[in-house]
């Protein structure tokens, strides 16, 4: 309780462990609240979680309660899957896709990802999983970040060709990304041009919490 408090003064870091992908994670108290944190940005119940609650208010909470199934491509710390059970009440199926053992590991342990019924974690690389799934999806969440940067494959036609085969018709994806320079501008504009015809309706958020912007995809037909 005592570092609780604390924790509106300066953030107070509680435990640390290494990561092959995220080169560290550090669980801390920040403003009374645990925070799963990389070297250099936030993974999970800070900022992060501000950002994809945006695109589901964008989405709809009405609308995700009535889905039948989602998939998250990247877990991290799960503050996602918490907003969904938490806040909107989701009761439906929901798959987690993390190749971070050690990020599930704190997951379950300091988060309680593991005591959701309806949540269920496979360890795995997304791109490897999105090429054998057949299960399709009424909301993909992609949320991959290696630290601060994005791994090339998520903007790829062949990844962007797999989840456009798992999406539900009506359903959508909800894609976080970072922009911090002009290229990775370019890169956006061109992952949505994959999406560039009648049969699905894309818009973005920028600068949402400063550095992310969300492209949201709804597969019309």
């Amino acid at each position: 309780m005592i570092k609780r408090l604390l924790s509106y003064i300066l953030p107070i870091r509680i435990y640390e462990k290494s990561s092959l992908i995220s080169q560290s994670l550090e669980v801390s108290w920040n403003n009374g609240k645990l925070v799963l944190d990389s070297k250099n940005t936030n993974y999970s119940y800070g900022s992060l979680q501000k950002v994809l609650r945006k695109g589901l208010i964008s989405i709809g909470y009405d609308q995700i309660k009535k889905m039948d199934s989602i998939l998250v491509l990247g877990v991290a710390g799960g503050s996602v899957i918490k907003t969904l059970v938490d806040e909107i009440q989701f009761k439906g199926s929901i798959i987690g896709v993390e190749i971070d053992e050690n990020s599930i590991e704190i997951a379950n342990r300091f988060f309680g990802l593991h005591k959701i019924k309806n949540y269920r974690t496979i360890i795995t690389d997304a791109k490897e999983f999105v090429k054998r799934e057949t299960q399709k999806y009424d909301l993909i969440i992609i949320d991959i970040f290696e630290d601060a940067s994005m791994p090339s494959f998520l903007f790829k036609k062949e990844f962007v060709d797999y989840c456009k085969q798992l999406l539900q018709i009506n359903g959508f994806i909800l894609f976080n990304t970072m922009i911090l320079n002009e290229k990775n501008i370019d890169r956006n504009n061109n992952f949505i041009k994959q999406f560039d015809n009648e049969n699905f309706y894309c818009k973005t958020f920028s600068k949402v919490e400063h550095y992310n912007q969300l492209i949201i995809i709804e597969k019309r037909s």
